[in-house]
């Protein structure tokens, strides 16, 4: 095993300089969420340069899936790449460097394969678009791409390194408050103003944090507010995020929050319209004798911490958690030798130097090491396994 290892990171560090120029291409042109074209066809064609079936636009317009392997012959082990952009910040998430980093995973484990003479089981590489808005895992999910995978794998760059970072679950959603115009000064009787409840509304939201745990966040913005000062504004919006570490806990704090909404309309007398984003996203289920796993192997390349949640603050969300309460999963954070925060213009900046390609590389490797891991010690995966079952409990 430890020789279809060093065999895995050699045939990754035979490719560092095109994988680096992978990266840096997709930084180069940011795409939003499900509009990532230029980044679909560059990562595709690199795979399919170096002997990877790819199936293009798989089940969605950028995503794809190269596969190598059976799962007849072992288990089916699913390495992520992201690749979309933020608006006006580009990468300022990493997600180029999460697509080389699942790009280089499969050319290690692609060598292991050779190395052994035949296929371990069945690996497949999967693009997965949308993350930052849209939840592309998700509709993946509902498509069956996931359905036969026994482990997923991804590794997402940060201001340091984490190991298990707690990602909340979240609801999205749009409020329209509706009232009716008029003259703002001449007959202002004659109107119901939306904007009031707007405002109403947010400092009801804001109001209600006193009573909210310390690990949850509610966070929105007025997004409509009126045309002009002298029109009473007819219709007025607001959009929120409102997060919590586990769905029940969620559900708990959205029922709260979906309350302020209402009573702002009734104090107001205006009407309001409550729509949720259609794909909300899960907490995310780290796996423990996968992540352990990956810690043993990231540890060997020297600049890997051991973090917890507690040294890594919360409060992100990411449709990855989706997809670790149907398939045992992990999303370690790394450093990329910059203390920027993601999404931020630094952080941006950081993402397409390249200072972070030795990192990504070791992120790589260690996918790749892990799951030559779980390809060659069935007791591993019968305990991977287990740990899952007892994670589904818990959320129960």
């Amino acid at each position: 095993m430890a020789d279809l290892k060093q065999v895995a990171c050699s045939a990754i560090d035979k490719q560092a300089e095109d994988l680096s120029l992978l990266s840096k291409e997709i930084w180069d042109h940011p795409e939003l969420n499900f509009n990532e074209v230029y980044s679909h066809d560059y990562l595709t064609k690199f795979l399919e340069d170096r002997g990877f079936p790819v199936d293009r636009k798989y089940k969605n317009e950028t995503a794809f899936r190269a596969v190598l392997g059976d799962h007849s012959s072992g288990p089916h082990v699913a390495v992520l790449c992201e690749y979309d952009a933020l608006p006006e910040i580009g990468h300022a998430c990493g997600h180029n460097l999460i697509a080389e980093v699942g790009v280089a995973a499969g050319i290690g484990i692609k060598a292991a394969f050779e190395k052994a003479g035949k296929p371990l089981g069945k690996l497949s590489v999967i693009g997965t678009p949308g993350e930052e808005g849209g939840g592309g895992k998700i509709i993946l999910l509902e498509e069956g791409v996931f359905d036969d995978v026994d482990v997923a794998m991804m590794s997402h760059p940060a201001p340091i390194d984490a190991l298990n970072v707690g990602f909340n679950a979240i609801n999205t959603v749009r409020v329209t408050y509706k009232g009716r115009a008029s003259h703002a000064a001449a007959f202002p009787w004659e109107g119901v103003n939306a904007l009031d409840a707007a405002v109403t509304a947010y400092q009801s939201v804001s109001n209600l944090r006193q009573q909210m745990k310390p690990t949850w966040r509610v966070h929105g913005i007025i997004s409509k507010g009126g045309v002009k000062p002298n029109i009473i504004p007819e219709e007025a919006e607001l959009e929120y995020y409102i997060r919590a570490p586990i769905k029940k806990e969620l559900d708990v704090l959205t029922e709260k929050v979906i309350n302020c909404f209402h009573s702002a309309a009734k104090a107001t007398g205006c009407t309001v319209e409550v729509k949720f984003e259609v794909r909300p996203y899960l907490d995310v289920i780290h796996n423990k004798s996968l992540l352990k796993t990956y810690e043993e192997n990231i540890k060997t390349f020297g600049h890997y911490g051991t973090l917890t949640t507690s040294e890594f603050p919360a409060g992100g969300s990411t449709d990855m958690g989706n997809v670790s309460y149907v398939v045992p999963s992990i999303h370690p954070m790394y450093y990329i030798g910059s203390d920027a925060f993601n999404h931020t213009r630094e952080f941006n900046t950081a993402t397409g130097d390249p200072a972070a390609q030795p990192f990504t590389l070791s992120q790589g490797k260690a996918l790749a090491m892990t799951a030559i891991d779980v390809f060659t010690n069935p007791e591993l995966l019968q305990r991977i396994k287990d740990d899952f079952a007892k994670d589904l409990q818990t959320r129960k």
